[in-house]
């Protein structure tokens, strides 16, 4: 009878379908994105002198900061099973309420500091606002997240065109402008402080506390994570606020950099932020992916962006650029998951 040892058990190659999904999995958990990153920059260092001067690093720092406020709610709202396409609509949005809040209280004599505490309070109530009623309708009513958050982009879209007449705002008054803008090119902006702060206690609460693990397990599985006593509804609803918040955040922040409210300031920053968290590793599926790597995706981002601005690359190819890198990193999580079903 030809039976097989133990010794001639373990030396038997484990299948190639599940090497190449171990593979997959840890590029995609580990490193994936740093070597995307140190490439990228060896590249535009090799090609443009400019790209590595201090100003342009810095300006580099200044410019992610933006991206990785609305990238981080993105990722939330990813890992819960969701998405939010609402946050660009929300930034352009706040940019406007908040310019104009400032601009009347200050012209009618309020103290500086109090116009700003409470333009940045109105704005911060537009994210929390909207990503409330986002929150609520995926919750509660069942609307899938990706109708729901478009159709609130539409809406706030065409509040901000109405209330700045379809025209920048401007007229900001300086203080604001010097506090939480970059008034020296060469200097690191406060976006990046609040952005790194705020990076650091989002990754503490997922990682080491029970609502992040709640998060995921929504993600994971709704249905089982309620069976097990998890308030997915509630979750839900805070993935979504968050978003709005963060997203309202960086339409602050921006205004102060650009000295202007403009509902145009949404820019790219859906794609931008979609892309961002699945370069860093967020599921599309959801319950999987963490904010570091979504963090990393935004830098990634900003120096690629910046690079091809050095090499007078049109804001169209860029675009084209973004949309494969997010069609890219979906194929390989399409991979990853095909060779782990196979596993």
């Amino acid at each position: 009878m030809n039976t097989l040892s133990p010794t001639t058990t373990a030396a038997v190659a484990p299948p190639p379908a599940r090497t190449l999904a171990e593979l997959f999995s840890s590029l995609r958990s580990t490193g994936i994105i740093g070597i995307l990153m140190v490439l990228v920059f060896a590249g535009f260092s090799l090609s443009n002198s400019r790209f590595t001067s201090v100003n342009n690093l810095v300006n580099i720092l200044n410019q992610s900061s933006y991206l990785t406020l609305v990238a981080l709610g993105q990722a939330l709202v990813l890992i819960s099973g969701g998405f939010d396409l609402a946050v660009a609509g929300i930034l352009g949005l706040t940019s406007v309420v908040c310019v104009l809040v400032l601009i009347l209280l200050a012209s009618n004599g309020v103290e500086l500091s109090v116009a700003i505490g409470v333009a940045i309070a109105a704005g911060l109530a537009v994210g929390l606002g909207l990503g409330l009623i986002n929150g609520a309708a995926v919750a509660y009513l069942k609307v899938p997240s990706f109708i729901m958050t478009l159709g609130v982009a539409g809406v706030a879209c065409g509040a901000g065109y109405q209330l700045s007449g379809g025209a920048p705002v401007t007229g900001l008054p300086e203080g604001f402008v010097d506090v939480f803008g970059t008034p020296d090119l060469r200097s690191i902006s406060t976006s990046v402080y609040l952005a790194a702060g705020l990076a650091i206690l989002l990754h503490v609460v997922m990682t080491r506390t029970r609502t992040g693990r709640y998060i995921y397990a929504v993600g994971g599985n709704a249905v089982a994570a309620r069976l097990s006593g998890v308030r997915v509804g509630r979750h839900i609803v805070l993935v979504f606020m968050s978003s709005g918040a963060l997203a309202s955040l960086a339409g602050i922040l921006l205004s102060a950099r650009v000295s202007t409210g403009d509902t145009n300031l949404g820019g790219n920053f859906v794609l931008q932020s979609i892309t961002a968290a699945v370069l860093g590793g967020v599921s599309l599926r959801g319950g999987e992916g963490s904010l570091v790597g979504a963090v990393l995706g935004a830098l990634f981002i900003a120096i690629l962006s910046n690079g091809m601005n050095l090499e007078n690359i049109s804001s169209y190819y860029q675009m084209i650029i973004l949309g494969v890198l997010l069609v890219l990193a979906v194929l390989a999580e399409q991979v990853r998951m095909m060779l782990s079903g196979r596993r």
